[in-house]
């Protein structure tokens, strides 16, 4: 590993690459893009293209020809995406904090070394010397600011168990949390390209990486399906969107799941609620999340386990860009013990039981942050 860090001293911490591409400020003056959009998740990226593409930039292509899904500059971009994961490398972060990075600075700068920002916020991560990130001109150096990253994620106890959302969220502290998610297939893609670039690279620091060029795992990305939702406008509780109808190519027992569901709607939440009688007047006869789920399922004549804890275990793992009527999705927690579930009816709707005080209600999924997702058919 300490021969990787050497050859990366010579070939991409270079002082050409610090003193061009790293100190190299916007090439537009244009706004960075910060709200996060579930239509922009990048799902099913071709990482062998990725890499040629990401290769030719490399070795001096100006750009014009080469086309990468999701990066607008590549010849600004990919160089910088290059000393994040060159940075990495060096300080022996494995390649699942060198993905948090890229993501992270995908949603932040666009992977640009941005002179401008948020109040103080400069450079890829758009870090802050009010912060106490380090002075403008160290933050605009795209090796101290990835060192800086990297240092901050590395001191977040549990950070290689959390998603890129949380991961991201604990170094960064950002006003829109579920952001970073959208990026983690196209970063997976730029580390693994890069990566390729470095003879042994593929060593993980504590022996061989056994994820080196695979996609995040399903359910882990917090991307969501083409659908978000949101065309439904707001949905009062309780109610049914207008114009809602259960798709033709559900399952049909994922169909009687969603529709026995669907009648449980406007009933009071009730923490540790059986389900078995929603609409009686007693309260332990309502739904919580996860009661409403196996209820629903047991009317559709499949058995599921009581809690969120054991039904995130459930059949089997599904991508949250690939959903179908009937699949859990589950968020709040962590991927391993997530403390949320409802289900998917198509359409960009999830049905659920919220919390205490609110009714079993429909929500557009661009509201949820997906931790996984499990198709119980």
């Amino acid at each position: 590993m300490k021969g990787i860090a050497a050859g990366i001293g010579v070939v991409f911490l270079s002082p050409i690459l610090l003193a061009g591409t790293g100190m190299m400020l916007a090439s537009s003056a244009d706004a960075v893009p910060t709200n996060s959009s579930f239509s922009n998740c990048l799902t099913d990226i071709d990482t062998n293209k990725v890499a040629a593409q990401v290769t030719k930039i490399l070795d001096g292509a100006s750009g014009k020809n080469v086309h990468i899904e999701g990066l607008d500059l590549p010849a600004e971009q990919v160089p910088n995406a290059a000393t994040i994961v060159a940075t990495g490398l060096s300080l022996d972060v494995p390649k699942k904090g060198q993905i948090f990075a890229l993501a992270t600075a995908m949603q932040e700068s666009r992977l640009r070394n941005l002179n401008y920002g948020d109040r103080d916020s400069l450079g890829l991560f758009q870090q802050r010397p009010s912060q106490g990130w380090g002075s403008a001109q160290q933050i605009r150096d795209p090796v101290y600011a990835s060192e800086q990253f990297y240092e901050h994620l590395l001191k977040v106890d549990g950070w290689e168990q959390m998603t890129a959302t949380q991961a991201a969220q604990a170094v960064q502290k950002s006003g829109l949390p579920d952001a970073y998610a959208q990026w983690e297939s196209l970063a997976t893609a730029l580390q693994d390209a890069i990566a390729r670039t470095f003879p042994g690279s593929g060593d993980h620091a504590d022996g061989k990486d056994p994820d080196q060029g695979k996609q995040p795992s399903p359910g882990t990305s917090g991307c969501a399906p083409g659908q978000d939702g949101s065309g439904f406008g707001r949905i009062p509780e309780g109610s049914v969107p207008k114009g809602y109808a259960i798709p033709k190519h559900a399952d049909p027992k994922a169909r009687k799941a969603i529709e026995w569901a669907m009648h449980q709607l406007g009933t009071l939440y009730q923490w540790g609620g059986s389900c078995l009688n929603a609409h009686s007047p007693d309260p332990m006869g309502r739904c919580d999340c996860s009661s409403l789920m196996q209820q629903a399922y047991a009317h559709a004549g499949i058995t599921l386990t009581r809690t969120t804890y054991t039904q995130v275990n459930e059949g089997k793992a599904v991508s949250p860009a690939h959903l179908q009527p009937g699949d859990l999705i589950f968020s709040r927690g962590s991927a391993a013990r997530p403390e949320h579930v409802g289900m998917y009816m198509g359409e960009g709707l999830v049905i659920e039981a919220p919390r205490t005080t609110k009714p079993v209600r429909i929500t557009p999924i661009k509201d949820w942050t997906i931790l996984a997702a499990r198709r119980v058919l």
